[in-house]
């Protein structure tokens, strides 16, 4: 599955001829085949919060006996046709889905991060030969962030798996690798001499490539110390991060526009955990979008925005069933 949405994703990049823009279309093509379960996710939430006033005068009566208000509740949603399993179901059908998404995505990700590299060890200068820029950012495999350099780092290489290691290695025609004296070996690739290997490669891009040794370097005066970290800005800076806090507003919206009209919480606990999730999530985006790749942010961005269109459509097509439902309904009860 993971190679047939690469492909997918390599397909519509060779017609967009851009990988930032073909993570738009292939996000909007995403959630336009996830939307029938949202549809279904959003109907099976609708149902049961019709029933929370009577699930409330339930909660009341059998305060003391949870063993009875356990069987009420479950003869209570017999009585009305509703599947309590029916709203978060499909949510979590989503999972694998975008999980596989997210690997199809890495998998690409780390291809160009390695093809810039060796463009790197073969002491090319001119990142605009081989970098991919999308709009302000002038490198989408590395982070949107003032903080994070345009030029492949530690940490990204880092999180490139010891297999696809291997792969690139060997389909090295010129062997860049071995004509600077490095001496690697497929073996150099296996999971236990990885990191090592990794530092040898950055050294040898370091001190074979002014040019990266530049962009990576931090700029002198621009090193901030914070409590928990310290930031410096590189040579070469990537973006803005104008990304990350796109993706951290728009969760916040999103959250807003997924939970309007909905009716309130039936008890404090509920209440308690919705607040919880309005404000993790936000942070919890920010940070991930902070720290990865400026394509993947740009993957959250756009699904959160085009969420937030599905959402208000899928809300007014219910809302005219629900009017057509009660219309009917009313004129029965006139008969």
């Amino acid at each position: 599955m993971n190679q047939v949405l690469f492909n997918i994703l390599s397909g519509i990049n060779s017609v967009t001829q851009s990988w930032g823009w073909a993570m738009v279309v292939f996000t909007f093509l995403i959630r336009l085949i996830m939307t029938p379960l949202d549809v279904k996710s959003r109907s099976g939430m609708r149902k049961t919060q019709t029933l929370q006033p009577k699930m409330a005068e339930l909660q009341k009566k059998y305060a003391n006996d949870k063993e009875k208000l356990n069987q009420k509740t479950a003869e209570l949603y017999k009585k009305e046709g509703v599947n309590p399993m029916s709203s978060c179901l499909p949510l979590l059908l989503t999972w694998p889905i975008l999980i596989i998404v997210f690997n199809a995505m890495r998998q690409v990700a780390n291809m160009e991060i390695l093809g810039q590299v060796e463009q790197i060890l073969n002491n090319n200068t001119d990142p605009s030969t081989f970098m991919e820029p999308w709009l302000w950012i002038k490198n989408l495999w590395m982070p949107d962030s003032l903080f994070s350099s345009a030029w492949p780092q530690m940490n990204t290489l880092r999180q490139i798996p010891a297999d696809q290691w291997k792969t690139w290695f060997s389909s090295l025609e010129e062997m860049p690798l071995l004509m600077q004296g490095l001496n690697l070996t497929g073996e150099s690739f296996d999971t236990a001499n990885l990191q090592a290997t990794i530092q040898t490669l950055v050294d040898a891009m370091t001190s074979g490539n002014a040019a990266y040794a530049a962009g990576v370097a931090t700029q002198s005066g621009w090193t901030f110390n914070l409590f928990v970290t310290t930031l410096s800005v590189p040579g070469t800076w990537n973006g803005l991060m104008i990304l990350p806090i796109m993706s951290s507003v728009s969760q916040i919206i999103m959250t807003k526009i997924t939970g309007s009209g909905q009716q309130p919480q039936s008890n404090d606990a509920s209440a308690s955990s919705g607040k919880f999730m309005m404000y993790f999530f936000p942070i919890f985006s920010l940070v991930i979008c902070f720290g990865y790749s400026s394509a993947f942010a740009l993957y959250w961005v756009s699904g959160n925005l085009i969420s937030m269109a599905q959402t208000v459509l899928i809300n007014k097509y219910l809302d005219s069933k629900d009017a057509k439902q009660a219309q009917v309904a009313g004129k029965g009860s006139v008969k």
